[in-house]
This record gives structure tokens, sequence and C-alpha cells, in this order.
């Protein structure tokens, strides 16, 4: 199946073209093909086993693609890894606090990382100030719910000022509040700071509110557009029964209903 078209290279925050990668015999992506423009929250919707885990392992250039060509913000994760990776963003599905850090001990390391000298520190009391955890900051990361952790996270992610900002399964294990606010906090950064977004993730009601909905399926590009037309495309009331019809999915719960 063609994958979605690429739009001027200039507005991209991110581009995946023709992306391949196996493990042994088994295939986790298969030419997938994905863009998003600065300034655009894209949801990459798919269920476990899809092969989000592994596209983001590509895209954070934990391991390289057997096949194809990943941009981030113009430059080539293969031949200019550096570069490329200063212009992301992660927050990961799994947490990556250092928990007996303070919050922001955990911040300072990262500036440290990312080389940012002098800067570091206006740059963290803005982050602070902005996810409301500057009363926080001195407080161990041990000491934080889960939805201040993440906050924590989605800060450091944003300290060195990325062009594009990875959210892996961020919402996995908050409560629905803590997710809600999550997903709209995360709206705002494209709007206020042009930042683009792709949000991976398996839950629909994630995905309602994205610019753009991008299916992927057994390491398959399914399906792009906006859940509008997600519905109109499979002449489905919710975006739910969308996406259960373009995976194949419905059939699947059908016969379990049996």
């Amino acid at each position: 199946m063609p994958a979605s078209p690429l739009p001027g290279q200039a507005a991209l925050a991110l581009a995946v073209e023709e992306v391949s990668k196996s493990y042994g015999s088994v295939k986790a992506l298969d030419r997938v093909s994905l863009h998003v423009a600065r300034g655009e929250f894209v949801a990459l919707l798919g269920p476990n086993g899809a092969g989000k885990s592994t596209l983001f392992q590509l895209l954070t250039g934990l391991f390289v693609p057997d096949a194809g060509r990943i941009e981030v913000a113009g430059f080539d994760m293969r031949h200019q890894a550096r570069r490329a990776l200063a212009c992301l963003g992660v927050v990961f599905q799994q947490a990556t606090l250092d928990l007996d850090l303070s919050v922001v001990a955990n911040l300072r390391f990262h500036a440290r990382l990312h080389g940012m000298g002098r800067a570091a520190r206006a740059r963290i009391d803005a982050e602070l100030h902005r996810t409301g955890l500057t009363e926080r900051a001195r407080d161990r990361a041990r000491a934080l719910s889960g939805g201040n952790r993440r906050r924590v996270e989605l800060a450091r992610a944003l300290l060195h000022d990325p062009v594009v900002l990875l959210m892996d399964e961020p919402t996995v294990g908050l409560d629905p509040a803590s997710r809600a606010q999550l997903v709209e906090y995360v709206h705002s950064l494209c709007t206020h700071r042009d930042v683009g977004v792709l949000w991976a993730t398996h839950l629909v009601d994630e995905a309602e509110s994205a610019d753009r909905v991008i299916i992927l399926h057994k390491g398959h590009w399914i399906a792009s557009g906006t859940a509008a037309e997600l519905r109109e495309r499979t002449g489905r009331r919710s975006l739910r029964d969308a996406f259960l019809d373009l995976t194949g999915e419905a059939s699947v719960e059908k016969e379990e209903a049996v």
C-alpha cells in the first residue's frame, strides 16, 4: 500500500521514508513511510506488536534500519546522527528518571549531556514553571506521583529546545485525569513552540484530537488522515470502529463475541 505523501522538506520536523527492520525471520517494519511537520501533532496508532516500539528505536538511533531513510530536521540519521539526535526530545514508555535524585538534579544531568552550559539554569527554571513543578524542584523524583514524574520527563525532553518530540506510549500507568492533562499540554507545545510531535499509542481516544492519525499494523503503514477522514473512509461513526476496520481487527472481535 502506498505511503502518505511527503510535504515540502523545509517544513518537516521528521521524515521516515521506506524504512524496514527485521529481527531474524520476523519483519518488524516493512517499508514504512511517514512525516511530521513542525507544529503538527501526529498520533501513531497501533495495537501491541504493530511495530511502534521498533520504529521509535530506529528514530532514537538505538538501532539502524535495514533499509530506508530517517531525517530529523533535515539531518540524516545514518550519516549525521549527532546533529539529528540533538534535534530530538524523547519521552519513553518506561520511566527513565533517577528516582534518588531531585527533580532539578535530573534536569541538570540531562542539560550537561547536551552541553548546555550557562543556559541550563534559565531553561530548567522555565520548563519547571511551564509544567507547574517549580514547588517540587527540590523533591526527590521518588516522591512524585506518576503524572508528575511524566511532567519531569517531558520538561527534560524539552530542555534543549528540540524540533521534534517523540512520545512513546507516555500515558501508561496514568489515571484518566493525568492522561488528559498530558495530551492537552503536548498539544499546546505544537501551537506555542512549533514542535512537531509523534505520539505513539494503542489508545484510540488519545488519537481523536490529533492533527493527523497514522495507523500502523503488523509492521505496515495502513492509513493516514484526520479522525474525521478515517471515519468517512470506512463509513464508521467512531475512530475506534474505523481503526478496527482498517486493521482487520473488527472481524476478530466478532469471532470472539460468538
